[in-house]
């Protein structure tokens, strides 16, 4: 395997949007959230893809893959059997990835765009040690209904924290979050996580650890990605070797639509239509694979 791997999380139970979330019919001719995922994920150069969905919508998400996607798209699937967090699901996946290469992590929901996912493959290739994609949130919200999003803190490109902010929401221009918390309005250029990560190999077994600690203090423990790398940035939990303490974050301009809401649905096929109408994007998300 030559390109590195991304495990893309469809195990979500999308109670705000009342349906199957990674099969939302976003593409000019109804294609599915992860068809569009997929195939900017493999025009990137990730050799491999990993499917971590659930129990219950896990066999409609791997039909409509045998369905839609060309043989050729190197994709296992893997089963979250509980909703115990994203670091849970990306366990998940652990025994079809390889274990001495880095990974990719990303939304099944979230459309990152080509040019993010070029970035993330190839840290993953060139260097690959823990990163995240950091969006400028000016692009990184749709329609009209409030988020939540995570504001980076980036010392000299290294992550040193994360703020979650709730309730944010653009108007005529002005990001603001009704959280309670200061500063209310946000810097439009700030950037946010989107949950789109590059992992060294050996994040396995730390991950592994924070799942096995929570489960320990409570067996419904939620265990979060952005959780844990926030208590590794800030010195809470100690990694081996050190360097696994340090989190690049790759910059970028892309834009990042996804599917939260109902509402945000007719929003987010105008702007894949208009991505094909400027040349930005395929009209097919695999184009000529078979």
């Amino acid at each position: 395997m030559s390109g590195p791997t991304l495990i893309v999380l469809a195990a979500g139970r999308a109670r705000r949007f009342g349906g199957v979330k990674p099969l939302a019919p976003i593409g000019a001719n109804g294609e599915a959230v992860i068809d569009l995922l997929a195939g900017d994920a493999v025009a990137a150069g990730f050799e491999r893809i990993i499917l971590v969905v659930n129990p219950d919508s896990g066999p409609l998400i791997e039909a409509h893959v045998a369905e839609s996607w060309p043989s050729s798209v190197d994709v296992r699937f893997c089963i979250q059997d509980r909703p115990l967090g994203t670091v849970h699901a990306v366990l998940a996946a652990r025994a079809a990835a390889d274990p001495t290469s880095p990974f990719g992590v990303a939304n099944a929901d979230d459309l990152y765009g080509l040019p993010a996912l070029r970035l993330l493959a190839g840290h993953l290739s060139d260097a690959g040690s823990n990163c995240l994609v950091g969006f400028r949130l000016d692009r990184a919200l749709v329609g009209d209904d409030p988020v939540t999003r995570g504001i980076c803190e980036v010392v000299d490109g290294r992550l040193a924290g994360i703020a979650e902010r709730r309730e944010v929401t653009a108007s005529s221009g002005t990001f603001s979050s009704a959280d309670g918390l200061e500063p209310s309005v946000l810097d439009p250029e700030a950037l946010v996580s989107m949950n789109l990560w590059g992992f060294a190999p050996e994040m396995w077994e730390v991950f592994a650890e924070a799942m096995g600690a929570a489960v320990d203090a409570s067996e419904d423990a939620e265990v979060l990605l952005p959780e844990v790398v926030g208590r590794i940035v800030d010195g809470d939990l100690a990694v081996s070797p050190s360097s696994l303490g340090t989190f690049g974050v790759l910059a970028t301009d892309s834009i990042c639509v996804g599917v939260t809401h109902p509402g945000d649905l007719e929003v987010v096929q105008a702007d894949i239509r208009s991505q094909i109408e400027r040349g930005e994007r395929s009209e097919t998300p695999f184009g000529d694979r078979s």
